[in-house]
């Protein structure tokens, strides 16, 4: 059983930091993608970054590059999204995911297979 935990959300004034970690199992890790979505109240989800298997491919949302950045410990199954100069309109649920899709690309939800619960993270302005 794959199973997938978010931590690390909060309540963080504009212009602070959050680290959001998830700690994955029921699989071998390091064979995956990991990438994090995240839900605002009344949108869609949306992508926000994703990294390879081997470290050495990540991805960005536009409105997120430059802020946030993904890593991961294939030693600790875990992925790490540090989120610096959060703004309130990153206010959302984040999920982390994990798969390997086949024919689809990363940035869309059919990547992936297992989905973590989601953890809170509110900015205020």
């Amino acid at each position: 059983q794959v199973q997938l935990v978010e931590s690390g959300g909060g309540l963080v004034q504009a212009g602070g930091s959050l680290r959001l970690s998830c700690a994955a199992s029921g699989r071998t890790f390091s064979n995956y993608y990991m990438g994090w979505f995240r839900q605002a109240p009344g949108k869609e989800r949306e992508f926000v970054s994703a990294i390879s298997w081997s470290y050495t491919t990540t991805y960005y949302a536009d409105s997120v590059k430059g802020r946030f950045t993904i890593s991961r410990d294939n030693a600790k199954n875990t992925v790490y999204l540090q989120m610096n100069s959060l703004k309130p309109e990153d206010t959302a649920v984040y999920y982390c995911a994990t798969g390997k899709g086949r024919g689809v690309v990363v940035t869309t939800g059919t990547f992936y297979d297992y989905w973590g619960q989601g953890t809170q993270v509110t900015v205020s302005s």
